[in-house]
């Protein structure tokens, strides 16, 4: 992913994920939280690494899913991970994307355009790409959406491959692989 790498952010060890899951009532908790689950990380992920504050905003969400497929095995081959800068270099040919959709957490026009084009070749209309997005959304968040509907699409259809190939699977037996 070249200078885009940095998007895609590790997820630490299961231990760590589920170190705190409380409801958070202070922004002083949360940040407390985080600090507890990266100290859980730093001794139970190989190769020992904290835990983002990216990473720690969706925790609750990603347990939801781990929850869901280790109650669920038969849901496996049915839920994928996938992420959006990992898809938009995979619809560009296996070449990252050159520019940013954001510049420190200011949307860059020229990322989103570059985006946007590359969209359009894949059968998206322009029209349907520029509108304003769903009530609650951001504009990067709307194209990263069209990206992993391609994606779902590719997988579908048995053109999605894993990284790594052929996919990990963790003690449960679930898969630990993003998509594109």
């Amino acid at each position: 992913l070249g200078a885009r790498q940095s998007s895609v952010f590790a997820i630490p060890s299961r231990a760590a994920l589920y170190a705190d899951t409380g409801n958070f009532t202070t922004e002083e908790a949360w940040y407390a939280a985080h600090r507890r689950a990266s100290e859980v990380a730093m001794t139970t992920s190989d190769p020992p690494r904290g835990v983002s504050i990216q990473a720690f905003g969706i925790f609750s969400k990603i347990r939801e899913i781990d929850q869901l497929l280790i109650a669920r095995p038969d849901l496996r081959g049915r839920i994928f991970e996938s992420h959006p800068e990992v898809a938009f270099c995979r619809l560009n040919g296996g070449t990252a994307m050159i520019l940013p959709k954001k510049i420190k957490g200011t949307i860059n026009p020229a990322g989103m355009e570059e985006r946007k084009a590359l969209l359009c070749r894949q059968g998206y209309d322009k029209t349907f790409l520029d509108q304003a997005p769903p009530k609650g959304a951001a504009s990067d968040d709307f194209l990263d959406a069209a990206a992993m509907m391609l994606i779902a699409g590719r997988i579908a259809s048995g053109e999605a491959r894993p990284s790594p190939d052929p996919p990990l699977t963790d003690r449960f037996g679930i898969q630990v692989a993003i998509w594109a």
